[in-house]
C-alpha cells in the first residue's frame, strides 16, 4: 500500500514534468492535482483542473488525449514499473465543485 503511494507521488511528479517541458500541444493552465493507480496496476488515473473557460477545457482534454502515448512511454522510461499501466486522464471536478458552492454562498449574502 506504501508503496503504491509512493509511486503514485512518483508519477504525478513526473507527469506534471512531461507536461511542463515537454509536450508540444499548448494545455493551458493545467494542474496535475493527482495520480491513483489501482491495486492490480491496470489503471493510472491522472486527475488534473484547467483554469479557464469551458473551450480551454474541452482544448486541454483533447491535447492530453494526442499526448498519452507519449506521456505513458516518457512514464515508462523515468519510473521504474515492471509494467506501465493504462494511462487515463479525469478532470479533478472538485475545484469547478468548490467555485459553484463558493458562487452559491456569495449570491445568499
Amino acid at each position: 500500500m506504501a508503496n503504491v503511494r509512493h509511486l503514485e507521488t512518483n508519477v504525478q511528479r513526473v507527469v506534471t514534468e512531461i507536461i511542463r517541458n515537454e509536450v508540444k500541444d499548448d494545455l493551458g493552465f493545467l494542474t496535475v492535482t493527482g495520480v491513483k493507480i489501482t491495486n492490480e496496476l491496470s489503471f493510472m488515473f491522472v486527475y488534473y483542473t484547467v483554469y479557464g473557460t469551458e473551450k480551454d477545457l474541452q482544448h486541454s482534454q483533447e491535447a492530453l488525449q494526442r499526448a498519452n502515448g507519449f506521456i505513458k512511454n516518457q512514464i515508462a522510461h523515468r519510473v521504474k514499473m515492471r509494467k506501465v499501466p493504462e494511462l487515463v486522464f479525469k478532470l479533478d471536478e472538485s475545484y469547478q465543485n468548490g467555485k459553484h458552492i463558493d458562487d452559491l454562498i456569495k449570491s445568499i449574502k
